[in-house]
């Protein structure tokens, strides 16, 4: 996914290498170019000015401050959760807190869900001042990675042929005919932590105060792609509904 934006954006480089153990030596055709998969190291890596991290937080936790810096002034951006909560390390969607946050040599990389929102509640709070906030999520099973995709996948294959979905092995419950309203684990106040996410995020993103109420519902659905939101506001100023749109 990150090297299909790269390519949709043209981005302006010269070089893309890709890093998995796995898929090492693996061939990956792109408007790059053919590129071939390398083992990953951290010397590898700070060969490369930008560092794209998508991998599991503890991996990340180890790594990405290895990567950071070095001979090239290497600059990673993390998608994991590892850094999101660290007060040295920016949290950026770069539309709204992006410039010197950007420029720093480990940026952590907010949760989708949050990302979704933020992009529309931002213009509304510069204008309007955020009071309360009251989201749904509905997520798909990409949210869940590969792993969830294909469960669903399967499920979905099993009823057509056999007239049962599968027993869930990836997912507490099945996901295919189903919701889950469960993503992630519960906390000890009763919210789960993908749900707790929201709330620290849109804190450390916008610079929200803590009477600024922030609530969460995320709920898992049987679809590939494409989370979607629905998402209530209360404001300290009075909205124009026209202007808002």
């Amino acid at each position: 996914e990150m090297l299909k934006c790269l390519e949709e954006r043209q981005f302006p480089t010269e070089k893309v290498r890709l890093f998995a153990k796995r898929a090492a030596g693996t061939v990956v055709k792109s408007k790059f170019g053919d590129i071939t998969v390398e083992p990953f190291s951290v010397e590898a890596a700070q060969e490369c000015e930008i560092v794209l991290m998508a991998v599991s937080g503890s991996f990340s936790e180890e790594f990405s401050p290895q990567i950071g810096g070095g001979p090239l002034n290497t600059a990673v951006i993390d998608n994991s959760s590892a850094f999101r909560y660290k007060d040295d390390v920016p949290l950026v969607v770069p539309e709204i807190n992006g410039g010197k946050n950007s420029e720093a040599k480990l940026v952590a990389n907010p949760n989708c869900t949050t990302a979704i929102g933020a992009m529309a509640l931002w213009p509304l709070h510069q204008k309007y001042k955020l009071k309360k906030v009251l989201m749904s999520t509905y997520q798909a099973a990409s949210g869940a990675g590969a792993e969830g995709m294909q469960e669903l996948e399967d499920g979905l294959t099993a009823y057509v042929k056999e007239g049962a979905v599968s027993k869930p092995e990836y997912f507490a419950h099945q996901l295919p005919f189903n919701v889950i309203p469960q993503i992630d684990a519960f906390q000890e106040n009763g919210y789960t932590k993908e749900e707790m996410k929201v709330t620290w995020e849109l804190q450390k993103i916008f610079g929200l105060p803590d009477d600024v109420k922030v609530s969460c519902t995320a709920v898992r659905v049987p679809t590939l792609r494409a989370h979607s939101e629905s998402i209530v506001i209360e404001t300290e100023e009075p909205v124009d509904p026209a202007e808002a749109r």
